[in-house]
């Protein structure tokens, strides 16, 4: 029956969407407590994740085919469009680590004053990849009303630490290499807003 098809298809989706979380959860952890077991262990996760695109929207393109309610459809559309977000979630969680990893190699640490802004936007993002997984494991609206207005505050906290760390670097209170890092971090972690 194509609508349950839907339904399994939107289980084993929400399945997806909490690897995905769990693999940026992860990844942000490593930033203050770093382990390689756990780095390959959010490697392994975005493989996972890949695999379940893959496979998964291969069947609901071929499930499309099929004579589905008006509702179904629109289930199914809005599946294929999601899992394309928590395949991407997953893959800055893997930049994620690989920019932990140089500051690792390099031994570098950051500031005490970049390292409480990365806290905080580690918190933000955490607290906006919760809400639109539950959302969207629940179907819960009202929860995903509340993702856009804290990915509009990601984007202004993602402005203020750019700013303070160009001012760190003119002070020379931080170096180009660590400077790099920070604003890569920061790019993912916007990234990953923008895809909630």
């Amino acid at each position: 029956r194509p609508a349950y098809a839907v339904e399994q298809s939107r289980l084993v989706a929400s399945v997806m969407a909490d690897k995905s979380r769990e693999a940026m959860d992860l990844a942000m952890e490593l930033l203050h407590n770093f382990d390689e077991a756990k780095a390959e262990q959010v490697a392994q996760m975005e493989t996972d994740v890949d695999r379940f695109e893959d496979e998964l929207g291969t069947y609901l393109v071929k499930l499309s085919s099929k004579q589905l309610s008006n509702k179904d459809s629109e289930t199914l559309n809005t599946i294929l469009h999601c899992i394309g977000d928590f395949e991407r979630i997953s893959d800055h969680a893997v930049n994620v680590v690989e920019c932990v990893q140089q500051m690792q190699k390099e031994d570098a640490k950051f500031s005490k004053k970049a390292e409480e802004e990365m806290n905080i936007y580690s918190k933000a993002v955490r607290d906006i990849l919760e809400r639109t997984t539950g959302a969207f494991i629940n179907t819960d609206i009202p929860l995903a009303r509340s993702v856009e207005p804290l990915e509009e505050v990601i984007d202004g906290l993602n402005k203020t630490v750019k700013k303070h760390h160009m001012k760190r670097l003119r002070k020379g209170k931080c170096t180009i290499g660590l400077g790099l890092v920070l604003s890569d971090l920061a790019m993912n972690y916007e990234r990953v807003a923008d895809h909630c």
